[in-house]
């Protein structure tokens, strides 16, 4: 049936070189037809001829230029020139632009119709230059991740020209300004910084002075990592320049002072940063929390929630009444659970109530009150204030004392759905936390019906993890059982091109603690954080060690990182 293919083009040129053998070479021009994909996309795919025999028969066939893209660095492309659903689409990347016309990477030059549609889209005359389809793959994914379009193609020159709002904090300074702050390379030097940290998915920025030296650093995956070393004859002007975008007094550098940046990247993405400084030795010190709304929105299929996790954490938001308290150190995504969970809750039947310190990321449906300890607005305050509005759903930002927490407690036993979050290193121990407070054992059986505590490990980036040889002993050592080694691969990281030192984003580790009858008794009981912690295992919850050694067993995480986050070492 393949013989009966008239082979020409691309594919007599591979059989007249002698790529493949004939049959193999007539059965995948057949099979591509059939299929309506490129032939050059199949013969790659299903590895019938190498990569880079198609790409130099085809340049040789079509009479095009031949690319080596791994001598071309992504950062130097052209951004925003084409669209990223259109580079996606074709898989063709723009390489350069001479006047009016704009040279395209692509594995099949006789795609035409990419070709013509970034043409039409760009209103630039196209021309292909043939690269090797895996190389091509590779480069179009890095040059996506690093010109995050979504910056709609920000150039060097676009750099003096940020949409650029300060927030709305109360010690705001409206006529701040100096020559320092507005001096052009500090603003475009500035401005870069935050679209990189924004790019990287970074978390925070820290811009620090010492005595012979400054130093920028973002936080991404929960680790923070110099960026640059600019010199330390800039320090004031670039605190100066933080300080008027934010509108803080930059006359005042005795006393720390807070403030919020909102940078919009297109008509419907801004960014938030929360902007604090602090008086140090040899200067201020400017950290910027990124504040990104896309966060909130991620659904709770995507935090890493075990099956019966979730479910634990569905049903308890589907209750009309009791408290969801989630737990962990800093920086453990509490912030971004408890506003998917709000996410979900969130409908026009609801009337739902939140009091944070400070807001982070603006919901809409969703009633938000800034603490404002200056004029006595604290947590107890607002949530006295929220049961006198009709609500049915709270949440406190942290529960902090006995006066927080009792009204909070009151406010779960009387009908409303409360969630709030505290400081503590497990779900048993959040228990005897209110405890200490002061608050009633039986006030605490009642009123609490879920517990979630929760780390961050950075993930296993995909494409370099490696398998690693641990012996049995070690495994079990570390909290493995007997019977399930050999069933799973523990893999740990190496370190490439697509990745920071072998890990790339980061998963949610759980401890998901539902307060059954026999959890309830023993707090009743005043019984402590071990034997709670007893009773919910015996209950079947994973503790977040377990829970830790699940992920290393799926393969997301090394047993290092979860080391790292559940024991501290």
């Amino acid at each position: 049936m393949s013989s009966n293919v008239i082979l020409s083009g691309l594919a007599r040129r591979l059989l007249l070189d002698g790529a493949a053998p004939e049959p193999a070479i007539r059965a995948a021009a057949e099979t591509a037809q059939k299929q309506k994909i490129p032939l050059v996309t199949y013969l790659v795919q299903n590895n019938v001829v190498p990569a880079r025999a198609i790409a130099v028969a085809a340049s040789e066939e079509f009479g095009t230029p031949l690319i080596e893209l791994d001598s071309i660095a992504t950062d130097a492309l052209p951004k925003g020139l084409v669209n990223e659903k259109l580079v996606r689409k074709h898989r063709a990347l723009p390489l350069f632009k001479r006047g009016t016309r704009l040279y395209i990477a692509v594995s099949d030059p006789t795609n035409l119709q990419a070709l013509d549609e970034i043409k039409f889209n760009t209103g630039l005359s196209t021309e292909a230059i043939i690269a090797e389809e895996s190389k091509l793959d590779a480069a179009i994914d890095r040059y996506l991740e690093s010109s995050e379009t979504n910056f709609q193609g920000m150039g060097d020159a676009d750099l003096d020209d940020l949409d650029i709002e300060a927030g709305t904090d109360d010690n705001k300074s409206g006529d701040a300004t100096t020559d320092a702050a507005d001096d052009a390379p500090i603003v475009r030097f500035v401005n870069k910084i935050l679209l990189d940290a924004i790019k990287m998915g970074a978390s925070d920025i820290h811009f620090e002075p010492y005595e012979k030296a400054y130093r920028i650093r973002f936080r991404a995956d929960g680790i923070l990592r110099e960026v640059a070393r600019p010199p330390v004859n800039l320090a004031t002007k670039f605190s100066a320049r933080l300080k008027v975008m934010s509108q803080l007094d930059i006359s005042e550098r005795r006393v720390p002072q807070d403030g919020r940046i909102k940078l919009k990247l297109s008509k419907t993405r801004a960014i938030d940063f929360r902007v604090n400084t602090l008086p140090t030795l040899f200067g201020e010190k400017v950290v910027l929390r990124i504040l990104d709304p896309e966060s909130a929105k991620l659904g709770i299929d995507m935090l890493g929630y075990e099956d019966d996790q979730k479910q634990l954490f569905l049903s308890a938001l589907d209750r009309p009444q009791g408290m969801i308290l989630v737990t962990g150190p800093t920086g453990s995504g509490k912030t971004v659970s408890l506003y998917t969970g709000l996410n979900i809750l969130n409908t026009p039947e609801r009337n739902i109530s939140t009091a944070e310190d400070p807001v982070e990321i603006n919901l809409e449906g969703v009633n938000q009150v800034n603490m404002n300890n200056k004029v006595g607005l604290n947590f107890g305050t607002a949530l006295r204030a929220f049961l006198r509005q009709d609500p049915d759903i709270v949440m406190v930002g942290e529960i902090r004392d006995l006066e927080t927490a009792e009204i909070a407690v009151k406010a779960a036993q009387t009908g409303h759905l409360v969630l709030s979050t505290l400081h503590t290193n497990s779900a048993p121990e959040t228990l005897t936390r209110l405890r200490n407070m002061g608050v009633p054992a039986f006030n605490i059986a009642t009123s609490v019906s879920l517990i979630i505590a929760q780390r961050l490990a950075r993930r296993l980036c995909k494409h370099c993890k490696k398998p690693l040889d641990i012996p049995k002993d070690t495994l079990i050592a570390e909290g493995f059982k007997e019977n399930e080694i050999g069933t799973f691969t523990v893999y740990g990281p190496i370190g490439c091109d697509k990745c920071v030192n072998g890990y790339k984003g980061r998963v949610g580790i759980y401890e998901v603690v539902k307060i059954t009858d026999a959890i309830s008794r023993i707090i009743m009981e005043d019984g402590n954080s071990i034997q709670i912690a007893d009773a919910a295992r015996g209950e079947g919850f994973n503790d977040l060690r377990a829970s830790g050694l699940k992920k290393v067993k799926d393969g997301l995480t090394s047993l290092a990182e979860v080391n790292r986050v559940t024991t501290g070492h």
